[in-house]
C-alpha cells in the first residue's frame, strides 16, 4: 500500500483547510480570498502561495503552519516531516 505523502490545501468562505492523512486543520482567512491558485514553495510548514483575492487579483500569500500546529498541541516536526508536497484541491 502506498503511503500518502502529500497534503491538500483549500478554502471555503472565510476558512482555509489544510488536510493530511486523517487530520484536517481549519483556520480563518480573509473574506476577500476567492481561492488559492498555486503552491510555489512548501518548506517545513511554511507555504508560499499564489492566491486570488477580490479587488486585488493574484497575490503572493504566506502561511506559517508551525504556530497553528503548536496551538493545537501537535508535534509539528512529526506531523510535517512525511509531507513531500502540498496540492490545491477544490
Amino acid at each position: 500500500m502506498e503511503t500518502q505523502n502529500y497534503a491538500v490545501l483549500s478554502s471555503c468562505g472565510k476558512y482555509t483547510s489544510f488536510t493530511f492523512k486523517n487530520h484536517s486543520i481549519r483556520f480563518r482567512t480573509s473574506a476577500a480570498l476567492k481561492k488559492y491558485t498555486e503552491v510555489k514553495k512548501c518548506d517545513s510548514g511554511y507555504l508560499v502561495l499564489t492566491a486570488d483575492y477580490k479587488n486585488l487579483g493574484l497575490t503572493e500569500e504566506y502561511i506559517d503552519l508551525i504556530p497553528i500546529l503548536k496551538d493545537l498541541h501537535f508535534n509539528e516536526k512529526e506531523f510535517l516531516e512525511p509531507i513531500k508536497e502540498v496540492k490545491i484541491e477544490y
